[in-house]
C-alpha cells in the first residue's frame, strides 16, 4: 500500500469515528432533552367534561330553583332543529329595576369555541354567589346571560355555523343586514340570531360582552374524529375587541384598560391588538400599504346591531381560562356598579349620544331607565341634529347651540347677525341677554354643522342634557344661561358642574317638557378662570436686536 493509500485509509477512519463519535453524541443529547421533557406537565393526557344538553338543561333547572329571588330562566327561542335557547336574568328582585344597568353577556360564537361557553357558566356561579361584590352587583345591575345561543353547534357540530351554516356571531357578514333599516334578511334561516335581537330590543342594555374562547375550530371536519378538548389547550386572551373587526369594542380605551387590569390582578395578561403590533388602523385608500397595518379591519357583526340602534357599548373576548374570563367581565361589571368620573351618575359611560368640538348632547334622567330611554330616543334621531358654536374659541367664553329639527335648524347662521335676527320675538328666549353675550366677544362667527335630515321629527319626549368642557380645574361661572334665561343648580331642571378629566365638566339638564317646547337650544356661558394663561414667544433680545 502505498503511503498516499494508507493516509487516505487513516483519514476515512478518523472520519467514520468521528460520524460515530457524533452521532453518539447527537443520540445522546436527544436522549437527555426527551428526558427533561418527560418531567414537564402533561395536562393534555387529561380530557374535560364535554357539557352535554341534558345536563345544560338541569343545570339551569337546579339553578332557578335553588336562588328563586335573584335568577330568572326563559326560553326565549329554539335552534334551527328546535332546541332550546335560554336566557338567564340575575338581578335582586327585591330592588326595583328603575335604576339599574343592564348588561347582556351571551356567546355568540358558543360552537367549537367552548371556553366561552364555560366561563358564562363559572360567572353566574360567581354572580349567584354570596360575596359582597356579587350581591352588589344583583342589586344595581340586571345581568342578563345567554351561555349557549347556536345549540346545534355546542352540543353537536363544533362548528360556527347554525344547522343552516350561518354563523351568529358574524351573521354571515354585512350582505345579510339591510343596515338602513336595521333588519336581518334571513330570520327564517337564523333563529338563534333572531332570539338574540329579540333579547336586545327588549332589554336595550347598556354594554354586551361576548365571550369567546379556544374550542375545537382549528380541526377540519374529517380531522375532528372523537377529539375532545384537553386541559392545557389554550390561546393569547384578548380584551374588549375581536382580531377581525376593530369596530367592534368598546369606544373608550379606559373600559378595556379596567379589565386588562382586573384580568392581570388575577395573573392573566391580554393582548392589546393594534398597540402590542405597533401598527395603525388600515381602511380604504390604503391597500397598496396594508401589509404595514394592523389586520383587522371594519365590520358589521351581530351584536353591533345593538351598538347601532340603542347606543350599546359593545365588546368581544378571547378566553383561554376561565377565571381569566370571569375576572376581566367582573372588571366590566365593575364600572356598570359604579360612577365613571367624566359621566356625574352611576353606571356604564354611555350617555353622550352626539359630540361637537368637545360639546356633547347627552341622555337625561335621574334614574337609569329614564337615562335608557333619552339615550335611546337621542340616538335613534342622529342624523336630525345641527349644532353650532361661536367661533374661534375665546377663553373665558363657552357656548353650545343645538337644533333638534329641521325649522329650527334654518334658524342657525354663520352671520351672527343674521342668527339673532331670525330669533327675534321667538318664545322662550331672551334675544337681549344673547345679543349681550355675542356682541361682547372677539368672535367671528357661528360655527355652523348641519344635520343631513330634512325630515321634521316629533318633539323632544324624554328631555335632553347639553354638555360644555371647561379647560380648568375650578373656574368661576359668572353667567350661564339657556336660550338667553339663567340657570339653577340642578340636577333636574338647570346644571351641574364637577371635575373629570383635566375638565371642569358642566352638564344642563333639559326637562322632557321645555325639551318638548322648543326645537332651539342656546346655552351661553361666562366664567372666571382660576388661572391665568397667556400665548405666544418672543425671540431672544440678541436675534431681536439683530432684526431690528
Amino acid at each position: 500500500m502505498t503511503i498516499q493509500s494508507k493516509f487516505r485509509t487513516a483519514l476515512c477512519l478518523i472520519a467514520v469515528a468521528t460520524f460515530c463519535g457524533a452521532a453518539v453524541s447527537l443520540a445522546a443529547a436527544e436522549d437527555d432533552l426527551r428526558a427533561k421533557l418527560q418531567t414537564l406537565p402533561q395536562p393534555w393526557k387529561e380530557k374535560v367534561h364535554r357539557l352535554t344538553q341534558q345536563e345544560y338543561e338541569q343545570t339551569l333547572k337546579f339553578w332557578s330553583e335553588r336562588h328563586p329571588k335573584i335568577l330568572s330562566v326563559e326560553r326565549v327561542g329554539a335552534s334551527v332543529q328546535g332546541l332550546g335557547i335560554h336566557l338567564l336574568t340575575i338581578t335582586d328582585k327585591s330592588v326595583h329595576d328603575g335604576d339599574k344597568q343592564i348588561a347582556l353577556i351571551p356567546c355568540l360564537h358558543g360552537g367549537p369555541e367552548r371556553s366561552g361557553t364555560s366561563t358564562a357558566m363559572h360567572l353566574v356561579e360567581w354572580l349567584l354567589g354570596d360575596s359582597p361584590e356579587a350581591a352588589g352587583t344583583r342589586r344595581k345591575q340586571i345581568v342578563l346571560v345567554m351561555p349557549i345561543v347556536n345549540p346545534e353547534a355546542y352540543f353537536q357540530t363544533d362548528r360556527f355555523g347554525n344547522a343552516n351554516g350561518i354563523d351568529p356571531y358574524t351573521g354571515g357578514g354585512a350582505a345579510n343586514w339591510d343596515l338602513t333599516t336595521l333588519t336581518y334578511k334571513l330570520l327564517d334561516k337564523a333563529p338563534e340570531i333572531e332570539a338574540f335581537l329579540r333579547v336586545v330590543d327588549r332589554y336595550r342594555p347598556e354594554v354586551i360582552a361576548d365571550l369567546h374562547g379556544i374550542g375545537l375550530q382549528e380541526y377540519a371536519p374529517d380531522r375532528l374524529g372523537d377529539r375532545r378538548m384537553y386541559q392545557g389547550q389554550t390561546m393569547f386572551e384578548i380584551t374588549g375587541s375581536a382580531y377581525s373587526n376593530y369596530t367592534l369594542r368598546p369606544w373608550d380605551w379606559r373600559v378595556i384598560e379596567a379589565m386588562i387590569a382586573a384580568g392581570c390582578e388575577a395573573g392573566y395578561p391580554s393582548d392589546r391588538f393594534e398597540a402590542d403590533a405597533q401598527q395603525s388602523f388600515g381602511g380604504p385608500g390604503l391597500h397598496p400599504v396594508a401589509d404595514r397595518l394592523w389586520r383587522g379591519a371594519p365590520n358589521f357583526y351581530t351584536a353591533q346591531y345593538a351598538y347601532v340602534k340603542y347606543h350599546t357599548m359593545p365588546s368581544a373576548y378571547e378566553i383561554g381560562w376561565e377565571e381569566s374570563g370571569v375576572a376581566r367581565i367582573r372588571g366590566l361589571l365593575e364600572i356598570g356598579n359604579n360612577v365613571w368620573d367624566s359621566e356625574g351618575v352611576p353606571g356604564y359611560p354611555v350617555n353622550r349620544v352626539d359630540a361637537f368640538v368637545g360639546h356633547f348632547l347627552t341622555s337625561y334622567g335621574a334614574t337609569a331607565e329614564q337615562r335608557r330611554q333619552s339615550r335611546i330616543e337621542l340616538w335613534q334621531r342622529q342624523g336630525q341634529f345641527s349644532q353650532a358654536m361661536l367661533y374661534p374659541q375665546t377663553d373665558g367664553r363657552e357656548s353650545y347651540l343645538l337644533a333638534v329639527d329641521e325649522s329650527a335648524a334654518k334658524l342657525l347662521d354663520a352671520d351672527k347677525g343674521k342668527f339673532l335676527a331670525n330669533i327675534e320675538g321667538r318664545e322662550g328666549f331672551n334675544v337681549d341677554a344673547i345679543r349681550a353675550f355675542f356682541e361682547i366677544g372677539p368672535e367671528d362667527k357661528l360655527y355652523v354643522e348641519r344635520g343631513p335630515s330634512a325630515a321634521t321629527p316629533a318633539a323632544i319626549e324624554h328631555g335632553l342634557g347639553m354638555r360644555l368642557r371647561l379647560p380648568y380645574r375650578n373656574p368661576e361661572l359668572i353667567d350661564l344661561r339657556l336660550n338667553g334665561r339663567p340657570l339653577p343648580e340642578s340636577e333636574s331642571d338647570g346644571y351641574q358642574r364637577w371635575f373629570a378629566n383635566g375638565y371642569t365638566q358642566v352638564q344642563i339638564n333639559i326637562l322632557p317638557q321645555k325639551a318638548a317646547g322648543t326645537g332651539l337650544f342656546v346655552v351661553t356661558c361666562a366664567y372666571r378662570p382660576d388661572v391665568r394663561r397667556s400665548y405666544g414667544w418672543t425671540p431672544p433680545p440678541e436675534a431681536l436686536k439683530v432684526a431690528e
